[in-house]
């Protein structure tokens, strides 16, 4: 029973995460509208997000047994509350960077937690990379209620009308919620403790990067989500002004790339029985790119409309998000595949390095990303998604042979 209440606390906590994480997009639509900001703006509240993730996890993750896994997702509940708490009350653009800002360093404390948290309670590969997949796939759940209970909140006849700040007092109500469920949860930490110095785990990160498996392990993860928060963040950017769509309408068709993740990241499990990951994985960027050669034609023909309804919005708005279908299962197998082939004491240490490049990736992708988006146009910004789609092929088969090398090495020791 204390089992299933951790497991159902790490999942609620990843989805609120989940719904304020990928908000940036739509806050980005909303303080251009409401605040009077431009793109190139709007496009630094991905790095106000994924630099304090980034450096939060890099000066912490080695020490988060010290502070206890439980405690440390506690705490960031708490803070990131708090800021929710403040954002009605002190309706700005400066608030909204605070709370991006708080929500980074709340979501470094939380991912390491979760992540070495499935460790503990999980035996072998098989289990590891199941219950990876099924957090993350709930955290895209809860990216896609994310888009509706924003959009709910925005009012369509008056966009950019402060009301929608209201979603954020049942934010903070969720993350207190959430922390009751924890306080009142148990966790075995023990094996997470190694009796190293506070010195030596920090030193323990660096060590783990000159492994040629981690080290292009980090490239695939920090090009992967590049890819990933390029198009979630500006997709609803994307809708609105090359396909034309209503703002509450661009953040909802938005969604249907949460669903595409999500549904992609829970079926990903079943498929992994069968399927040998890196096939699976090379398949989906094969399909990704595919894809976006086959849907942002379609986009060029979509025409103002001024009665615009789902079932006239232009068929771009439906295909291209499907995309989110086979970005789904690359970032869990991969983090699977890694964190499974370490010592549990060594996957506080390795989540901190995940999350530091998988940060750096988010924030480059979406600036890069907005600042072709407002020199080029959407189209082409979202075009030359292809060139890291390239580079995360050969990434993937390089993980490959440096997995079966790790693999062979442990054998052989044994």
């Amino acid at each position: 029973m204390n089992r299933g209440r951790t497991i159902l606390a790490m999942i609620l906590t990843y989805m609120v995460f989940g719904i304020l994480l990928n908000s940036v997009g739509t806050v980005i639509l909303q303080s251009i509208q409401g605040f009077g900001i431009d793109k190139s703006q709007a496009s630094i509240l991905e790095a106000f997000k994924d630099l304090p993730i980034a450096v939060v996890s890099f000066l912490t993750a080695a020490l988060m047994p010290r502070l206890g896994y439980r405690r440390a997702m506690m705490l960031g509940l708490a803070l990131v509350g708090a800021a929710c708490a403040l954002m009605p009350l002190l309706a700005s653009f400066w608030m909204t960077k605070l709370l991006f800002a708080a929500t980074g360093v709340a979501f470094a404390l939380v991912k390491v937690s979760v992540y070495s948290s499935i460790g503990l309670l999980t035996e072998g590969k098989q289990q590891h990379a199941s219950l990876t997949s099924i957090i993350e796939g709930w955290f895209m759940v809860g990216v896609l209620a994310g888009y509706w209970i924003f959009a709910w909140f925005i009012d369509p006849q008056s966009p950019g009308d402060p009301v929608w700040l209201r979603v954020y007092w049942l934010l903070a109500a969720l993350c207190a919620a959430i922390v009751l469920l924890l306080a009142g949860s148990r966790l075995d930490e023990r094996a997470a403790r190694d009796g190293h110095a506070a010195g030596e785990s920090f030193l323990d990160m660096f060590r783990l990067v000159a492994q040629p498996l981690v080290a292009v392990f980090l490239a695939s993860a920090f090009l992967y989500v590049l890819i990933e928060q390029s198009v979630g963040t500006w997709l609803p950017t994307f809708n609105r002004e090359i396909l034309h769509l209503p703002t509450t309408m661009s953040v909802q068709a938005a969604s249907i790339f949460a669903v595409s993740l999500a549904l992609g990241r829970l079926g990903a499990g079943l498929a992994l029985r069968r399927v040998p990951w890196h096939w699976l994985l090379m398949t989906c960027v094969a399909a990704m790119a595919a894809l976006v050669v086959m849907a942002l034609p379609l986009a060029a023909d979509a025409r103002p409309n001024p009665s615009m309804t789902w079932a006239h919005a232009p068929l771009a708005a439906y295909v291209f998000p499907l995309i989110g279908l086979f970005m789904a299962p690359i970032y869990p197998a991969i983090n699977s595949v890694v964190l499974s082939s370490l010592p549990k004491s060594r996957h506080a240490a390795m989540t901190g390095l995940i999350v530091v490049f998988s940060a750096l990736g988010g924030t480059t992708g979406s600036f890069l990303t907005g600042q072709l988006f407002a020199r080029l146009g959407g189209g082409t910004a979202f075009y030359l998604s292809l060139l890291p789609m390239a580079l995360l092929l050969l990434a993937i088969a390089l993980l490959k042979r440096h997995s079966r090398r790790a693999e062979a090495a442990v054998a052989a020791a044994a």
